[in-house]
């Protein structure tokens, strides 16, 4: 699979990298570190987000400031980063060569090579190993690629965090990653208004099933009155799934013309439950978006779709 990789960089001199909509660090990281590798083979690269609002707090990365909201470059190779449907990325990709590059398990495989391992705790992991012994890893691309799958593995705290996720990290670490300054960077950078979407977003919890499942909604309302953006959300849902009795957390954000929903459990897999409504994701980590609708509503369908499924069941 590398050499058909290898093909198709040298069909192409220019090379467009696109990150997912309300990107994270791993779909950040991993481009980031990707643009580093190809400008090293001479390539003409470019970093694509379609919503151009980024977490600010990844501004430390290198290459960072090169994120742009458009892809200029008619005829390029697409290499997709943490995608795990090409809706995702935002941009009218027909009739483009594309690679994607990404570790969900509910990847569609939308791409004309699909390096797709859901295996690999973080999308970053999956371009590492897939290019490590072909291409050279900077400094660089080893701090890129190490944020991202630290910030995926919620600091190697999730289920797929194993033996072979932590030769990697010390593999990337000996090129030479200054941990202090990352960990300053993810950990002591949080802006004002996050802490007010937060204090605002606690309030609205609420319980079902005998406090088994529970339940955050941050409204637009609640936006503009804290200044938060959808970046300022991150890491809100794991306050829910943190209750000693929550086995399964929802958390809806409101946004201007839909509901994003995302979903985190202990041991139930909730990616076929985000499947079910039109998204995807990890097994125990995943979402789905929807057009607007009443929030009660929607959470009633959840908890009904929960209960069908006997998810509780499973823990």
């Amino acid at each position: 699979m590398v050499q058909e990789f290898k093909s198709l960089l040298e069909q192409f001199k220019k090379v467009s990298i696109v990150t997912h909509k309300n990107p994270d660090a791993d779909t950040i990281g991993t481009a980031l570190g990707l643009y580093e590798i190809l400008k090293n083979e001479k390539k003409e690269v470019e970093v694509c987000n379609a919503v151009g609002i980024l977490p600010n707090y990844l501004d430390f990365l290198p290459h960072f400031a090169k994120i742009k909201r458009q892809i200029d470059f008619d005829k390029s190779l697409i290499i997709s980063c943490d995608s795990g449907s090409i809706d995702l990325l935002g941009f009218d990709l027909s009739s483009r060569v594309i690679v994607n590059i990404d570790h969900h398990k509910s990847n569609t495989n939308y791409g004309t090579l699909n390096i797709v391992n859901e295996k690999c705790a973080s999308a970053s992991q999956v371009a590492y190993e897939f290019l490590k012994n072909d291409f050279t890893i900077t400094k660089n691309t080893a701090t890129c690629f190490y944020v991202a799958m630290v910030t995926d593995t919620q600091n190697f705290t999730t289920l797929n965090v194993t033996n072979r996720l932590f030769n990697v990290t010390s593999e990337l670490l000996s090129r030479g990653v200054n941990i202090a300054e990352v960990n300053r960077n993810l950990t002591q950078r949080k802006s004002l208004s996050s802490l007010r979407i937060l204090s605002s977003t606690l309030d609205t919890l609420e319980f079902y099933e005998d406090a088994q499942i529970a339940s955050l909604v941050a409204t637009q309302e609640s936006f503009k009155r804290t200044g938060a953006t959808v970046v300022d959300t991150v890491g809100i849902i794991d306050y829910g799934i943190a209750l000693a009795t929550v086995k399964i957390a929802i958390f809806i954000m409101e946004l201007e013309q839909s509901l994003k929903v995302s979903m985190r459990s202990n041991f139930a897999d909730v990616s076929e439950l985000a499947v079910h409504f039109g998204g995807g994701g990890h097994r125990l980590a995943s979402g789905f978006n929807i057009d607007k609708m009443d929030i009660k509503e929607l959470l009633n369908n959840i908890n009904k779709e929960i209960k069908k499924r006997g998810l509780l069941d499973e823990l």
